[in-house]
């Protein structure tokens, strides 16, 4: 992987760290992600007339990738509705690469090395490590963010062979968010009047919000078109050290000693494949 790919790749990573971030902090975590999604989807509007169009091939790989994003935001927000972001983020961004990886050989037709298939499963072993002593509070939390794990790791797959049919990674980016959004909304109907007094209270958080989110997934996916899909999805995953760093210091949770080491191992993971 060259240097500006991993520069790309990690620059996604805190990208996406700092706007889960954004979500733990609201007082709402679905009305956030909700809020989120939309104004992600308000940015990305008028910058499809700037962008090539996604191929015909790739628009059946869009709708599923759509779909499964309103699965991903609902599990999402309840993951932070029920444990830190220092508990349900590892979990979430550490099984997903798990999930991607043991699938995307038999998929994509994929050929990794052994050293980045070592590289991989040492960054997601450090991820996971960041999630083990909570006990049973942290059950819910903990299957929630699992699910989410699931989700991420469907989506990732399904963009992965989709960006590569669209002939076009910001346009393909561009509209996922757009079709995503109608769908978010819709779940969240029957609660319009409280989810429109949200968005009116904190639609400055949200924009910020959204731009964080729209470029975080458009690098990663621009990455995907150059590099193995499991390789990038796998290098992301260092958004943990991001995070942690976002939960200890303006969330105020409690980073031990574990969870420090367990973030210097991801980051040998991470310099392991970058010369893997």
């Amino acid at each position: 992987m060259s240097i500006l790919l991993l520069s790309v790749v990690l620059c996604a990573a805190l990208l996406h760290a700092s706007w889960n971030a954004v979500v733990k902090a609201g007082p709402d975590k679905l009305f956030g992600t909700v809020l989120i999604a939309t104004s992600a989807a308000l940015v990305a509007l008028p910058l499809l007339c700037f962008v090539r169009p996604p191929a015909p091939a790739s628009w059946p790989w869009l709708t599923a990738s759509a779909a499964c994003h309103l699965v991903y935001y609902r599990l999402l927000a309840a993951a932070y509705a029920h444990g830190d972001m220092s508990h349900a983020y590892p979990l979430m961004r550490g099984a997903a690469p798990l999930f991607a990886l043991a699938a995307s050989a038999p998929l994509l037709g994929e050929t990794l090395t052994s050293a980045q298939y070592g590289a991989a499963l040492v960054i997601c072993g450090g991820v996971l490590a960041m999630s083990l002593g909570h006990g049973r509070a942290g059950r819910r939390a903990t299957l929630f963010a699992l699910g989410t794990a699931l989700t991420i790791a469907t989506y990732t797959l399904i963009d992965g062979i989709g960006v590569r049919r669209s002939g076009s990674a910001a346009g393909y980016t561009l509209w996922l968010f757009v079709l995503s959004a109608p769908l978010l909304l819709l779940s969240v109907l029957p609660r319009r009047a409280a989810m429109l007094a949200y968005a009116r209270a904190h639609w400055r958080v949200g924009l910020a919000g959204s731009v964080g989110t729209v470029l975080a997934y458009g690098l990663a996916l621009w990455a995907m078109t150059r590099a193995p899909v499991a390789l990038v999805a796998a290098l992301r995953e260092t958004s943990i050290l991001f995070a942690t760093l976002i939960a200890g210091v303006l969330l105020r949770e409690d980073i031990g000693r574990r969870r420090m080491a367990a973030a210097g191992l991801i980051a040998c993971g991470a310099a392991a494949m970058r010369f893997a």
